[in-house]
């Protein structure tokens, strides 16, 4: 009985731990059963080493860490890929710098396979975060961070590649807003969002909107939060 508890108690701890595997000379470190999309930014480096975790011991690989060796020998984590919710498809990916830091936090909120918010990171501290929260997989909406704190925010509201409303912030409130009215990238008219003002546009910037007769439009998405597909 006591042999058997032993035998047990092994496998038990097997199961925990992680699996490491190299793969072969030019091939990626990838894992075929389960659905991969490659991040920009993480691409697999040659000589990559794999090692699979198994959260809840189902037998399937939940988190996948991928490490490389330095000129020293020592092994450096260099991204990490997460099936959160178990259905085959990551949903997850991580980067780290050559220190241990976390570069680059990708998340799949819908669990499409498809990445939906993109958070960089220096040093440390945040930096930017991205939005494409429409099916195509395209970033629409943009928001920028200075030492934690909320700068800028720009978006594309019609989908055409280029940024045509940006809002720029100052101690968590908008200072001004500016709008692209003819698809060129450029400021066409900017307005003024400070607590106490009436939000008026700025008489250097609005003869070229004026000339068109052209509106701001009614209501643009927040890049504040993911609160959907569009």
């Amino acid at each position: 009985m006591r042999r058997i508890l032993l035998v047990t108690a092994g496998l038990l701890a097997l199961s925990c731990a992680g699996r490491t595997k190299t793969p072969a000379a030019g091939s990626p470190a990838a894992i075929p059963e389960v659905a991969r999309v490659v991040i920009p930014g993480l691409e697999p480096r040659p000589g990559e080493v794999v090692t699979e975790y198994d959260l809840d011991r189902d037998g399937r690989t939940e988190v996948w860490k991928y490490s490389v060796y330095d000129p020293d020998g020592k092994q450096i984590v260099v991204r990490k890929e997460k099936d959160l919710n178990g259905d085959g498809r990551i949903d997850t990916w991580e980067g780290y710098a050559p220190d241990g830091s976390l570069t680059l936090l990708v998340h799949d909120l819908d669990f499409d396979g498809k990445p939906d918010v993109t958070l960089t990171y220096e040093k440390g501290q945040l930096v930017k975060k991205e939005y494409a929260l429409g099916f195509d997989g395209r970033s629409r909406s943009w928001a920028f961070f200075e030492k934690g704190k909320l700068v800028r925010k720009e978006r594309d509201t019609n989908g055409d590649g280029k940024v045509d409303y940006w809002e720029y912030w100052e101690n968590g409130e908008i200072d001004r807003i500016g709008v692209d009215l003819d698809g060129d990238g450029q400021v066409d008219r900017w307005e003024a969002r400070k607590a106490g003002d009436k939000g008026e546009t700025s008489p250097a910037s609005t003869s070229k909107a004026a000339d068109k007769g052209e509106t701001t439009p009614a209501s643009t998405p927040d890049a504040a939060g993911p609160a959907g597909k569009q």
